[in-house]
């Protein structure tokens, strides 16, 4: 045991964590308001730290006696994970201007938050995850009751502490059960032990209690009743952190728990999975049906995404792995850009959510119409829009791996949820002005037209970002 860990591995978690302390000391101590100064300096901390993962090689290394691992999956969840935050940090803070609020702790929550989420993802066992995953959630309750002068903000608060508290409780226990009937918590101590024949009736309850908190920090069905009253009632930017970063976290330590220590698992947790993915897909699709806040019909639709998602994972090869990536990365952009355009819902300096106020604002307000159309199209998963392949690869996928009724499934329940994205392009090009929005900000629109120029574009170069999912596939141990 090393008394000094190498640090190098770590390099980007240690700038952010330095980052994060310095610009909460530069927000104390600054008399005047320093919120858009942080923010800026904060959004260059998270640059900085993609620029050092992408330049280091993604070789697989250890360090903090094998607690925290680096490889070719790990940086690429980071990446994609830094790149949400950045881009939700750019709305964050052209809301605050215009809704007047002045906290420097704001883009600092965020970039612990991020902190924790980097941490969960290269954890190589079971305390350094808990850790991680604290991290992250401790700076996410913060964040959504953050707005305090808000009642709905607080109520959303509440509800997300309260039910994240009982996750983070489930998660912890079914670590301790897999603990106490395996002698070890690291992730390879685990997979060795497994693999010698101790799979128990305690590891597999312990194995299904991890997987339970897991479904609630991705809001997969059972667990997602916390999601459309949060996504709600938190500040618009917020939610669109909510929507992406946490997600595409969880969803990689999920992965990297269920392919690493419990692969030799593999015939029960699929089963669970299984039954998870299906519920979420079914139910994103039908109860968005009926939803007139966008807010929260976003939500269910992420729900609907999120169980598109696992299906990459329950079919537990790595094609399947790879279209998980994917389908994170595009799902990444769909919502950004899309909450980029519900940031742009502002009448006389007021933002509106209800969907009915989207009426005829192709007439009044066309360039909006047309990227929030566009990524609509794409949710919808029409091609040649880039959602149409996160969900051709994701369904390839658990074809080729003898599915066939899970990804009739999928495409049937992507159909159903196709006439709530188009029922706001219906609303948007056909029915008759009930108001004109004001122009948004200069960083908002620059992210929605950038956002929604991808969805359409994507075809023409997709193999970098194929190339990219598959070589970080690659890293985990599926068949």
């Amino acid at each position: 045991m090393n008394a000094v860990p190498n640090l190098m591995p770590a390099l980007p978690e240690i700038l952010m964590a330095c980052g994060g302390m310095f610009l909460l000391m530069l927000g104390v101590f600054r008399r005047s308001e320093p919120t858009e100064m942080i923010g800026w300096l904060a959004i260059a901390v998270l640059a900085t730290a993609i620029f050092i993962i992408s330049a280091v090689p993604s070789n697989e290394k250890v360090t903090f006696n094998d607690l925290f691992l680096v490889n070719a999956f790990t940086n690429f969840v980071k990446i994609i994970t830094l790149l949400g935050s950045s881009l939700t940090l750019i709305l964050t803070m052209s809301w605050a201007k215009h809704e007047r609020v002045s906290r420097f702790e704001l883009p600092v929550l965020i970039v612990f938050a991020t902190l924790g989420m980097m941490l969960m993802v290269s954890a190589n066992g079971f305390i350094a995850a808990y850790v991680g995953l604290e991290m992250q959630s401790l700076s996410l309750y913060v964040l959504a009751a953050f707005h305090r002068g808000n009642m709905r903000a607080t109520e959303a608060g509440v509800k997300y502490f309260v039910l994240g508290a009982l996750a983070s409780g489930l998660l912890l226990y079914g670590a301790s059960l897999v603990y106490g009937f395996s002698g070890t918590t690291t992730f390879d101590g685990l997979e060795i032990a497994l693999r010698q024949g101790v799979i128990n009736v305690g590891v597999i309850v312990g194995m299904v209690f991890v997987v339970c908190g897991f479904a609630f920090k991705i809001s997969a069905v059972p667990f997602h009743m916390w999601t459309p009253d949060v996504y709600e009632g938190v500040p618009t930017p917020v939610t669109a952190f909510f929507s992406v970063a946490p997600k595409i976290a969880a969803l990689a330590l999920l992965s990297r728990v269920l392919a690493g220590p419990f692969e030799p698992m593999m015939a029960q947790w699929q089963q669970v999975l299984l039954v998870i993915s299906i519920a979420s897909m079914l139910w994103g699709a039908f109860a968005a049906i009926v939803q007139t806040n966008i807010k929260r019909l976003l939500a269910y639709s992420s729900i609907g995404h999120v169980g598109y998602a696992l299906v990459g994972l329950v079919v537990g090869t790595q094609e399947g792995a790879r279209g998980l990536l994917f389908y994170m990365l595009i799902y990444l952009l769909m919502n950004v850009g899309t909450f980029a355009c519900i940031l742009s819902m502002r009448v006389k300096g007021r933002y509106v959510e209800d969907i009915s106020n989207l009426s005829g604002i192709a007439k009044n307000n066309p360039a909006i119409a047309l990227a929030l159309a566009v990524l609509m199209f794409s949710m919808a998963g029409l091609p040649p829009l880039a959602g149409f392949f996160g969900k051709f690869y994701i369904f390839v996928a658990a074809v080729n791996a003898d599915m066939v009724p899970l990804a009739v499934i999928g495409v049937l329940s992507s159909v159903v949820a196709a006439y709530y994205y188009l029922r706001i392009v219906k609303l948007m090009y056909f029915d008759e002005p009930a108001q004109i929005f004001d122009r948004p900000d200069f960083s908002t629109g620059l992210i929605m037209a950038v956002c929604s120029l991808l969805m359409l574009i994507y075809f023409v170069v997709p193999a970098p970002l194929i190339g990219g999912a598959e070589t970080a596939a690659a890293a985990l141990s599926l068949g």
